[in-house]
């Protein structure tokens, strides 16, 4: 399979990526502190671009959760840097593509010029539409749906929405990307079999797709193959397959 190709003719409508692997990587190889983190920032783009190519509405990637915090000091700075780095390094190839980026997580925690950065991409980016990259930097599942609750819990106490009206609906349109479509597909690179608090609510019916490449190793045809896979598989969502075959969803 070629970048060129269509792996099925309805791609999801919604990827996201757990890109896990890269200080593994870098241990393979040799590298210094943070090649392998290197490595993996010039692995996004032929996949951004596959993406794009193909026909998928919103790619979504986890680049730096709220646990990565917890990691030592030199390397937290190190992926910092290069999330700057890579939105300068992205603007000008997702402009030309007509791709609008978009970040979610906890920015309050991001330095000054990080905040103002992410929000200046933003901007240039809002009005194009072929698709929507976004960047998870700072966040996990879990803060995503204390934040909606928390949305929910003023507009109650507010007088704007009653108690009764709060259901699923209400607290979709309250979490991050809830004016996207739900994931389809959740891919991790690396080799673990776990999400990692990422994308907990967006993904309930999300097909899962795990694979022991490492990230920098992660190209545009494992994720085609990954999408043929995608397209053979039966997404009942509750339903039978009988009532899937009569297209009753």
């Amino acid at each position: 399979m070629t970048i060129n190709a269509m792996p099925n003719p309805k791609p999801p409508k919604h990827i996201a990526i757990i890109m896990d692997g890269n200080n593994r990587y870098a241990k393979r190889e040799g590298l210094p502190t943070g090649g392998g983190h290197l490595a993996g920032k010039d692995s996004l783009d032929p996949i951004v671009e596959y993406c794009a190519k193909v026909g998928v509405g919103v790619l979504t990637v986890f680049a730096f959760s709220s646990e990565n915090w917890a990691r030592p000091p030199h390397e937290v700075a190190l992926l910092m840097a290069l999330l700057k780095q890579t939105i300068i390094e992205q603007l000008p190839k997702l402009s030309a593509n007509q791709i609008r980026l978009r970040f979610i997580g906890d920015r309050g925690v991001l330095s000054k010029e990080l905040q103002a950065l992410m929000a200046s991409a933003e901007r240039e980016t809002a009005h194009f539409d072929k698709m929507t990259l976004v960047i998870a930097v700072s966040y996990g599942g879990k803060w995503d749906i204390v934040e909606s609750a928390k949305s929910l819990i003023n507009k109650v106490k507010n007088g704007e929405i009653g108690i009764d009206e709060i259901d699923e609906t209400a607290f979709t349109a309250g979490v991050s990307l809830g004016d996207c479509p739900p994931v389809d597909m959740l891919v991790r690179t690396g080799g673990d079999y776990r999400i990692s608090n990422f994308l907990l609510w967006q993904s309930a019916y999300a097909e899962l797709f795990f694979t022991n490449t490492l990230w920098p190793d992660f190209t545009p045809d494992e994720l085609g193959a990954m999408m043929a896979d995608f397209a053979n598989r039966e997404r009942r969502f509750g339903k039978t397959s009988e009532q899937v075959a009569k297209g009753n969803l």
